[in-house]
């Protein structure tokens, strides 16, 4: 028998009965849960001036993610600027099931709270259909990133996809799990 990452242990043991309580389910599999994490780095230009950063881009959220990165290309050509379909623009990953478990459990309990100045992320980054997106600045947050073997700075986009059917619900999921969300001033 395989073993849980710990988030999820916490998730099947203790969280879906205090939702199920929240908001009054009929059916056990109405419980929101989590169903995949996207973490999207977007190089723009920076990916046509040199093909390093690709690979570079590449190394480090294969190293962050514990997945191997696919590269997305451009859909469609934009003359202003000078971009070509086909053309590499960003790499992404999305993760399921135990990589998935453990890449939030590393964000929320280390790597969020590395970030400086960090006041909690905003609660208005739902998208209405009970799904969750925010930005890092740096990969530098991340443990698995040294430091030292950074050729630049990168940003990234985090989506997590939850099986909720409102915002509501997928706050409260993620609050339960441990996102440090910015307190509402009202």
């Amino acid at each position: 028998m395989r073993t849980l990452p710990r988030l999820e242990k916490i998730y099947r043991d203790e969280l879906r009965g205090k939702l199920l309580e929240r908001f009054g389910y009929e059916n056990v599999n109405q419980i929101p849960r989590l169903l995949k994490i996207v973490v999207n780095m977007g190089l723009g230009r920076e990916a046509m001036e040199n093909a390093n950063n690709i690979k570079n881009a590449t190394e480090q959220l294969a190293t962050i993610t514990g997945q191997m990165p696919v590269v997305a290309k451009a859909k469609k050509s934009v003359a202003g600027f000078r971009l070509r379909q086909g053309m590499p623009i960003g790499v992404f990953v999305t993760l399921r099931g135990d990589r998935m478990w453990e890449f939030l459990d590393r964000l929320i309990t280390f790597s969020i709270p590395q970030v400086r100045d960090f006041r909690g992320l905003s609660l208005k980054s739902f998208d209405g259909r009970g799904n969750y997106n925010f930005g890092v600045e740096e990969q530098a947050i991340f443990p698995e990133i040294n430091v030292d073997s950074i050729d630049k700075f990168r940003g990234m986009n985090i989506t997590i996809v939850t099986s909720a059917k409102t915002d509501e619900e997928a706050l409260e999921l993620l609050k339960l799990l441990g996102m440090p969300f910015r307190r509402s001033t009202g």
